[in-house]
């Protein structure tokens, strides 16, 4: 049995990135579903077939009922009522049916999900500046836009468009069965009504496009409080941040009184026009009645016609600002989602091959689009299996040296390779695949700690999820973890970003990540940062295990931690300028030896940077 909510496949891809005009945009982000909306409009206008046979049926039932007269009807024209009861509770039921089936279980659902997704997909795609540069709430809440958007404009254009187009033709040419001047008048009231529709919807269009853009501005602001409200709580914030989205809220709600104008002004003159229908149709029809050109039928068709035309008028008209509505939203979407992806593979990208994971740097300069920071002319060599510590001042250059390797943003000069293979010849996936990460901004997901630690390797067994928890120092703390909705141990969820979890904690849980993924390249961004010196002790010999066998870069303001390294890097404004081990650096006398005795509890002081 075919499952007809699978008529339109709600996850395919698309081809290409989304283009950045309105109507290239629509086919894209509908290709794939069209043979399905096609049968969906056919059926629609079906529909408005129906309503205008339902009028002709009247009239005729009218026209035979006074021929026959009262004694005569029913036994003379069994058939036509029989045909007519047919056509009232079968037919037209079925096909109306039918249409609210096509909209409600095949088009609605799985158009959402498949622009949705699209856009998903593809803004996962961007490189990490197009998330600096803009709210995290503001891109989601493009996406949802984007997507109810144009499933509202695909289901409204079938089944109302096109319902009423082909009601509109039934209309005229049952009209012409009457009089000619009868369906004349008809197309003159069309014309001024597609006047009138073709003077408010640009201004439609306009006005929602900035509604849109007011409105995704107001999520973007109120998402960003939330989001940081612990800082904002432990600055005294709360009224700074209220007048921040106020003012948002006032741009809103200004874009939102501009549209209620615009919108007001096209219902008002729309129900005026409509009142004049079924005036002029059934006067002309009553008229023709007076002059023996028409029947009784006539006039009560007429009339309905008339009158259910004058109804679907303002349904339609509503409908159609709603549509120049949803194209100003999608319009504004396309503006922020359409960007094509600033860091992307090359044509013939391969899988990275790692061997023995030799990492090295040939002359890397990547600078921020000129800024200040970055890297500046780094040559370095890290042997399979060597473990260097980077050392420097904030803004050294030691996370973007890191953020390079990972192919987080592309180098603008010289090159990285792993085992011989230059990182921007292979895909990303495979490069970071091969690289395990603790960063001293632990990211955590509003999910079970298990599937946090499961996301440096999905597939694992709870007994490998357990054993890296505990090789961490984690699985004591997880096992007393409860949610709000009772779950507990590894099934309880950790909040948005963690919050449920110290610093500490969301690190150990960061540790015991990486020590599932096992990749062979390990880098620890301040891994032991949130933790006090005497859980860091614990799981000091832990990190150790995990580090053997691997190549490791390990960044730390706390020298003790990196203290053992095979080498340590002495960076300072993007370049190098000591290396060798703690010793050898101790003895010469240098940047790195003023570095351990100025350091104070361990952490490098703000007195290094001078």
């Amino acid at each position: 049995m075919i499952d007809i909510s699978r008529l339109i496949a709600p996850f395919r891809p698309a081809n290409g990135p989304p283009p950045a005009t309105l109507w290239r945009f629509l086919r894209w982000a509908l290709s794939g579903s069209f043979a399905v909306t096609g049968v969906s409009a056919a059926v629609s206008m079906l529909a408005g077939v129906l309503e205008v046979l339902s009028a002709l049926i009247l009239g005729r039932v009218i026209d035979a009922a006074l021929a026959a007269g009262p004694d005569g009807f029913f036994s003379g024209h069994t058939g036509l009522l029989l045909g007519v009861i047919a056509f009232f509770i079968l037919l037209r039921p079925i096909v109306m049916g039918l249409s609210g089936l096509m909209q409600s279980v095949v088009l609605q659902p799985s158009v959402y999900t498949l622009v949705l997704s699209r856009l998903h997909r593809h803004t996962l795609g961007q490189a990490v500046s197009f998330f600096d540069n803009d709210f995290a709430g503001r891109i989601a809440q493009k996406q949802m836009q984007a997507a109810r958007a144009t499933t509202e404009l695909t289901v409204d254009t079938i089944q109302t468009v096109f319902f009423a187009l082909a009601s509109l033709v039934g209309s005229a040419l049952l009209l012409l069965t009457i009089d000619g001047l009868t369906a004349g008048l008809l197309t003159l009231w069309l014309l001024g009504y597609l006047g009138l529709i073709r003077l408010y919807m640009p201004k439609i269009r306009a006005s929602s496009t900035a509604r849109a853009s007011a409105r995704a501005m107001v999520t973007g602001q109120v998402v960003d409080t939330i989001t940081n409200i612990k800082t904002v709580k432990l600055f005294g914030h709360s009224e700074h941040e209220d007048r921040a989205a106020l003012g948002a809220m006032h741009e809103y709600r200004e874009r939102a009184l501009g549209f209620g104008v615009v919108s007001a002004g096209f219902r008002f003159w729309l129900m005026a026009l409509a009142g004049v229908l079924p005036v002029i149709v059934t006067g002309a029809t009553l008229w023709f009645w007076g002059q023996g050109a028409a029947s009784a039928g006539d006039i009560a068709a007429a009339g309905t016609i008339s009158l259910r035309l004058a109804q679907m008028t303002g349904w339609v008209s509503f409908t159609l600002m709603g549509m120049y509505s949803n194209l100003g939203e999608v319009e504004d979407a396309i503006h922020t989602l359409s960007p094509a992806h600033g860091l992307t593979d090359r044509t013939g990208a391969r899988e990275l091959q790692l061997h023995e994971g030799r990492v090295r740097f040939h002359d890397v300069r990547f600078t921020y689009g000129g800024g200040a920071g970055g890297l500046r002319g780094v040559d370095l060599d890290i042997a399979p299996g060597e473990k260097i510590g980077i050392v420097g001042a904030s803004g050294a250059g030691k996370s973007t040296l890191v953020a390079a390797l990972l192919r987080l943003y592309d180098v603008e000069r010289g090159r990285i390779e792993i085992d011989g293979q230059d990182i921007s010849d292979v895909t990303q996936e495979s490069l970071r695949r091969s690289i395990g990460m603790v960063t001293q901004d632990t990211a955590m997901f509003n999910r079970s700690a298990r599937d946090n630690i499961r996301y440096g390797y999905p597939d694992a067994p709870q007994e490998a999820v357990e054993r890296a928890a505990a090789r961490a120092e984690a699985h004591g703390f997880i096992g007393d973890l409860a949610d709000a909705k009772g779950r507990r141990g590894y099934d309880a969820h950790l909040g948005e970003r963690g919050v449920k979890l110290s610093g500490g904690q969301r690190q150990r849980i960061a540790i015991a990540r990486a020590m599932l993924k096992d990749a062979p390249i390990l880098v620890l961004d301040e891994a032991t940062s949130a933790l006090d010196s005497e859980v860091e002790a614990q799981i000091q010999t832990a990190l150790e295990q995990a580090m053997e066998g691997k190549t490791v870069i390990a960044i730390a303001h706390r020298l003790s931690t990196i203290a053992r390294m095979d080498r340590i890097v002495v960076m300072e404004g993007g370049r190098i300028v000591e290396q060798g081990t703690h010793d050898d650096l101790l003895e010469r006398g240098g940047v790195y030896a003023r570095y351990w005795t100025r350091q104070s509890g361990g952490f490098l002081g703000q007195e290094a940077a001078e």
